[in-house]
Order: structure tokens, then C-alpha cells, then sequence
């Protein structure tokens, strides 16, 4: 089974260049545009209906030829996106349109935004926000200056920066503004960088990680293994033998950061232990009694009291028990346990035993 279909592309070179100009109207008042259509077709001429006029403010679109040039008048000051668009299909790039923004006040008024703090080398981005304005001149508190609209700038050195715009606008009632200024705090981004220890690595053995890292207060760890840590100088376990791709960001108070990356080699020897006594009643480091050793990739922890009730269970070496069942901590006695592993290496161990824990 099968089908055609059929679709005519005509391809012509009869493009219209679409272009337009503006002007206020006098008075410095008013709130009157003058748009031009200075379009040009490639070859022929425009008819009576060949263009469509967006003004921008919600007001019916003008369905209108080349000329006259187009009349209107704003309800409120404010910015406008005003559209040209080519409707005459006798055009290859109809609907084509063009769009320029168009500022409208009674007085010019220069002002725009900027973020406020940057990390060298920063790119400011400026934004204009200026009342009215046709022209205008950045000083952006380095020597460097722009007559772009919204411009951005470069500042490659930390620093404090003074930036001043200039809007100039002289179909409005004072012709020009100079009264936007904003300081802008460039900061020094710090440098991040660590060791590592031992080196070559030594079985079984916690990395120490030394951080060498100036200019910042602030850190962030992945140790490559899921893990991590916001200490300035940690130490980490790995559970299993590899290389791991461990990385530090560096912060300022700012947020200025740096990032630096290194492998660490591991090497893990699978071991398993269980402490044979604890004492819960006793705070200390024998509190608690957990699964120790290394290269244990999963665990099945279950521990009874003498009348075979499970009283506790865990798969995580990090998770304990304190003596407690079901509120309250259980009497001298010896417990037993089961301990199914499967090591990192794959290797698989069952491990039965008993536990002393004394009050």
C-alpha cells in the first residue's frame, strides 16, 4: 500500500526590505509619533494594501500602502515594540516584519539596571530603562564608553566602577538626562586547589585532603563516589578500589567561585567485623555497636535477644543500634546476629555471632 502527495514551492527573489524611521511631534509634550515607511520593494511596487502598522499600546493595527507616513498618538508615556509587517503576497518573505522599540515622554530621563556585584572578569549586562530618549552615552567608570542602546561591558580587573548614562532626546522638553548613576563592585574570584595523602594510596587507608585554596572562606567536596562535603580539610573513606574524579569549589562571600579537579586512587581490601560488647548506658564511643570493615557494597544486619525476637535491623554500616527496643533500653544480656554481605568486589559472606551489651 502506498500513497503521493503533491506540495508546489514557489521560490522568488521578489523580497520587500522592510524599514521604517520615527519622530515625535512637536510640542515637547506631546505624546504624538511620526512613523516613515521607508521599505523598498526588489523588483515592482507596493500596493494600497501592503503593509500592516503595530503600534504597540493595543490600538487597532492601520492596513495601509507605502505613504503616507502614519500619524499616532499615545494614551500614556511609555515603551512601545512597534511593528511593520509586509501583508502583499505578491512578496516572497510576506509576512516578513520588522520591530523597533520606540521610547515616548514628555522629559527625557536616563536610567537602567545592572546587577550590582560581579566576579572578575565580568561581563555587565545594562539594561535601559530610560523615559523618552533617542541617543545615548555610557560611561562605564573605566575609561570605556557605548552608544548602544543596552550595552554590555567588560570589566577584567576587580574594582569599584562608577557607571554614569547619558539619554538624549531633543523632541522632549529638557533634550537630555545625565543624572543615572550606579557603582558596580567587581571582585577578585578566588583560586581553588587541594592534595591529597597518602599518596600512593595505602590500603584500607582514609584520604586526607589538604586544601590549598586561596581567596575564599567557603568550600564545597565530591569525592567522586556520591559523596561529599563542606569541610575545609576532610578526610574521607572509600568503600571500594578505583580512581575517583574529586572536586572543590572554592566560594567568596561574594559568590565568586573556582572550581579545581584531580583523581584520587583508592585501593580497598574487603574486611568485616563486629564489635563482640557495647555499652549503651555509657555514652562513648562503645554507645553503639555497628557493622565495621571495608569494601562492604551491601549488608543485611539483624540482630535478636534470647527469645529469638528481632529487636534490631540494618543494611548501612552507618546505622547502629543503641540498646533501644521499642522505647526502652534492653537489659544485660547476650544478643545474637546474622550478617549477610556482599563485598564491592562481588564477593558474598554470611557472618553469625553474638553481642554482649552490659549496663
Amino acid at each position: 500500500i502506498r500513497d503521493t502527495a503533491f506540495v508546489t514551492i514557489v521560490a522568488g527573489n521578489n523580497r520587500a526590505n522592510l524599514g521604517f524611521n520615527f519622530a515625535k511631534l512637536p510640542p515637547c509634550q506631546s505624546l504624538t509619533m511620526q512613523y516613515t515607511n521607508t521599505s523598498t520593494p526588489t523588483v515592482g511596487s507596493f500596493g494600497p494594501a501592503s503593509f500592516v502598522w503595530d503600534y504597540g499600546d493595543g490600538s487597532p493595527r492601520d492596513t495601509v500602502g507605502l505613504n503616507p507616513p502614519r500619524v499616532h498618538t499615545y494614551a500614556a508615556p511609555g515603551t512601545y515594540l512597534v511593528k511593520l509587517i509586509i501583508i502583499d503576497t505578491s512578496f516572497c518573505n510576506a509576512p516578513d516584519s520588522i520591530v523597533k522599540e520606540v521610547r515616548i515622554n514628555p522629559l527625557v530621563r536616563a536610567q537602567f539596571t545592572t546587577p550590582a556585584l560581579g566576579c572578575a572578569p565580568y561581563t555587565a549586562e545594562f539594561e535601559n530603562t530610560s523615559l523618552a530618549g533617542t541617543d545615548f552615552i555610557w560611561e562605564f567608570g573605566d575609561g570605556g564608553t557605548s552608544t548602544d542602546v543596552s550595552p554590555t561591558h567588560l570589566y577584567a580587573n576587580p574594582g569599584t566602577y562608577n557607571v554614569r548614562l547619558i539619554a538624549i532626546d531633543l523632541s522632549t522638553c529638557n533634550l537630555r538626562d545625565t543624572s543615572a548613576y550606579f557603582t558596580i563592585r567587581v571582585e577578585a574570584k578566588p583560586t581553588a586547589f587541594f592534595t591529597w595523602s597518602p599518596n600512593p594510596p595505602i590500603e584500607n587507608t582514609p584520604v586526607q585532603f589538604t586544601n590549598g585554596s586561596t581567596g575564599a572562606n567557603n568550600y564545597s567536596w565530591d569525592f567522586g563516589d556520591g559523596e561529599t562535603s563542606t569541610v575545609t580539610n576532610p578526610s574521607h573513606q572509600y568503600n571500594a578500589t578505583g580512581t575517583y574524579p574529586v572536586e572543590l569549589i572554592a566560594y567568596t562571600t561574594a559568590g565568586c567561585t573556582d572550581t579545581f579537579n584531580l583523581d584520587v586512587n583508592v585501593i580497598i581490601v574487603p574486611l568485616l567485623d563486629v564489635p563482640n560488647a557495647f555499652t549503651p548506658a555509657q555514652p562513648g564511643r562503645n554507645a553503639v555497636v555497628k557493622v565495621e570493615g571495608f569494601g562492604i557494597g551491601k549488608m543485611q544486619w539483624r540482630i535478636y535477644n534470647r527469645q529469638g525476637l528481632l529487636v534490631f535491623e540494618s543494611t548501612s554500616q552507618k546505622l547502629g543500634w543503641n540498646g533501644i527496643y521499642k522505647g526502652k533500653l534492653q537489659p544485660t544480656d547476650v544478643y545474637a546476629y546474622t550478617l549477610d554481605v556482599e563485598f564491592t568486589d562481588g564477593k558474598k559472606l554470611r557472618k553469625t555471632g553474638d553481642i554482649t551489651l552490659l549496663r
